[in-house]
């Protein structure tokens, strides 16, 4: 399972959604986002799905790529699409017991359920389409004006950078260590959700010490190359908008703007 999360991973390519710069990136994943959750009818939410599939086709991420990513919280979407069949007020579809499905249930446990796994499948693209050094440039950049505040952006995009950085390998850490466990006799898949969880207390101190350990190391090699934070540093990529970026900004604020506008209108 824990391969199969693909969060912070990234896949290099050529492809046009690589190419792009990672400001516009971040600006039309932001409003996608919100944009997603200003959508109601099935008109606006096929509009976006049509938007996610031709950026999902132009950075030729495989499907299977991206569902692993989406599996690791199938649990949580269905436990949400249970909740809104059950507890959404309306017609009776189903009865069990003292459970009533309804049909408006349904309906907005489709419409949650495609919504979540839109979300999930936007931020995955970004993430598989940047690096991380080039996101985090991206992101000091656009937060730049926020420098007259005295807000420590480029300590901000550091964190977020060696985050992302160090998601993969902590995943491969606690990997290693669980193979341990269970070569030592360690127990993690069968009984009850409570034995499972307190099965995973050996499994989480020796993650800790290696996270704190790997934490000071990296302190350390940044101390040795005398890093003293974001001021009066330059930059080794120059980041420049190209025609690539306009035309994925045309496009998208079209689908957006529809998409705004059947809201309004009630569609």
């Amino acid at each position: 399972m824990l391969k199969d999360i693909t969060l912070g991973q990234y896949f290099p390519g050529t492809t046009s959604i690589h190419r792009m710069d990672p400001r516009m990136k971040l600006i039309l994943t932001t409003a996608y986002i919100v944009v997603l959750f200003v959508a109601k009818g099935i008109l606006s939410y096929m509009l976006l799905l049509a938007w996610l599939l031709t950026t999902v086709r132009l950075s030729r991420i495989k499907i299977s790529v991206i569902f692993r990513g989406v599996r690791p919280l199938l649990f949580i979407i269905s436990l949400t699409a249970l909740l809104n069949m059950l507890y959404t007020p309306g017609r009776p579809a189903l009865e069990f017991w003292i459970l009533t499905i309804t049909y408006e249930g349904i309906f907005v446990a489709i419409k949650m359920v495609s919504r979540i796994i839109m979300l999930i499948t936007g931020t995955l693209l970004l993430t598989y389409t940047t690096s991380p050094i080039v996101l985090t440039d991206g992101l000091e950049q656009l937060l730049n004006p926020l420098k007259k505040l005295r807000v420590p952006v480029h300590e901000l995009a550091m964190m977020m950078s060696i985050a992302l950085r160090f998601i993969p390998t902590l995943i491969e850490e606690a990997d290693k260590i669980i193979n341990a466990q269970k070569a030592r006799g360690a127990d993690f898949e069968t009984g009850s959700i409570f034995k499972r969880a307190k099965a995973l207390i050996p499994l989480l101190v020796p993650l800790f010490i290696s996270a704190f350990r790997r934490a000071d190391e990296l302190a350390i090699a940044m101390e040795c190359r005398c890093y003293r934070g974001g001021e009066g540093r330059t930059s080794l990529r120059q980041l420049k908008y190209s025609s690539i970026d306009l035309k994925a900004m045309l496009f998208s604020v079209i689908v957006f703007t529809a998409v705004i506008v059947l809201r309004v209108l009630g569609i």
